[in-house]
């Protein structure tokens, strides 16, 4: 009974989406069953990888945004992530820059804590 309702059922071939380029309909329709299926786990595979992609996209630059903008004033030969800390020698104070490679930290002068000095 279900081979005759078969039988007499009417085939017609799926309608492509709109959007897709004429291109790639017609080279899809030439493709044979197993090229299609092929196409379409490649497809899916392709479409969650570029997700993926744009997803890390969209974090990089939330955690770009949190980052402060390299001060003008500091030197080619500090990294952006150094601090400025006081430092007080014979009595006076004075601005240095200081950030951390592996296990030291390194320094670099700024200058006085009070402009006259």
């Amino acid at each position: 009974m279900l081979v005759k309702q078969r039988e007499s059922m009417s085939y017609k071939p799926p309608s492509p989406p709109a959007h897709l380029p004429t291109e790639v309909v017609d080279a899809l329709n030439e493709a044979t069953p197993e090229q299609l299926r092929d196409v379409a786990s490649y497809a899916e595979a392709l479409a969650e990888h570029k997700d993926r992609e744009a997803r890390l996209e969209e974090e990089e630059k939330a955690d770009n945004a949190d980052v402060k903008e390299r001060p003008d004033d500091l030197p080619d030969d500090v990294p952006a992530k150094a601090a400025i800390t006081i430092k007080e020698i014979n009595d006076n104070r004075y601005y240095y820059w200081q950030w951390r490679e592996g296990d030291s930290v390194k320094s670099k002068y700024k200058g006085p804590v009070n402009p006259d000095e």
